[in-house]
This record gives C-alpha cells, sequence and structure tokens, in this order.
C-alpha cells in the first residue's frame, strides 16, 4: 500500500515537471463532419443518375471521383465560396439551356446543413454547376 501511494506521488510530480498537456481540438473532434449525399437525374447518362455519396475529411463514401470533389469544396472554402448558395434573383442571366439533368445535394458540409438543387436551366445555373465538378459530373458534350 505504502508503495502504491509512493509511485502515485512520483507519478503526479513527473507529469508535473513535464508541463501541461496541449489542448485538445475538441472543435474538431466535435464538428460533424462532412457529409454529402447528391442525387442525379436525368443527365443523359444512366449510369450517372443515381444517389452518391460524400464524405471528406476523410475521404470516403461511394461518389466516383470522392477525392477531387472534397478538393474542389476545400478549394472554393479557402477563396472563401459557399459553393451551395443559390444564384441571386437580382443576377442577370442569359438564357441558354443546358439539358435536363438536375441535381440535388443534402447533408453537411463545414458545420452547416446542405439542401441545394443544381440545374442547367440558363447561362448562371450551368456556370454554378460547372464550378463544381467533379462534384457534379459535366455537363459539357
Amino acid at each position: 500500500m505504502l508503495r502504491l501511494a509512493a509511485f502515485a506521488v512520483t507519478s503526479a510530480l513527473a507529469a508535473a515537471a513535464a508541463g501541461p498537456l496541449p489542448p485538445l481540438p475538441l472543435g474538431r473532434l466535435l464538428a460533424t463532419p462532412d457529409r454529402l449525399t447528391i442525387a442525379m437525374a436525368d443527365t443523359g447518362n444512366r449510369h450517372l443518375d443515381r444517389e452518391y455519396r460524400l464524405e471528406c475529411d476523410p475521404v470516403g463514401g461511394d461518389h466516383p471521383q470522392a477525392e477531387g470533389a472534397c478538393a474542389r469544396l476545400d478549394q472554393l472554402a479557402r477563396q472563401g465560396k459557399d459553393p451551395f448558395a443559390p444564384i441571386s434573383k437580382r443576377q442577370i442571366c442569359t438564357m441558354q439551356h443546358g439539358g435536363p439533368a438536375t441535381a440535388r445535394i443534402t447533408g453537411t458540409w463545414h458545420g452547416h446543413k446542405v439542401d441545394a438543387t443544381f440545374r442547367r436551366t440558363n447561362g448562371c445555373e450551368i456556370s454554378r454547376w460547372n464550378e463544381l465538378e467533379p462534384l457534379l459530373p459535366s455537363g459539357r458534350s
């Protein structure tokens, strides 16, 4: 019993002499993981018309270009852009049609809930879609 008490005191003194432990990165440990679901429809490619899962930090899911998609989202974040923001109603857009493809992205990214729909119905929406490649497949022929 005396040995156990001496060991406890010695251990406590050694720990105190080593200094305080660095703080734990609780912010990242408690943060909601980046997880997105991408539902594709009417792309003209039956292999693309399905639902994909994407996880970032660490990269995972069944998205066919998961690493590139996460890298693109990180790049947009470093540029201060919200990749899921809708087009402003005040934005003037060219009247062109990029096809019937649609994508709905839901989940969590950088701690924020995501529920965004993408279409290729005018120049602004086509540009918004293209900005997210390879998260969304290329709409170019």
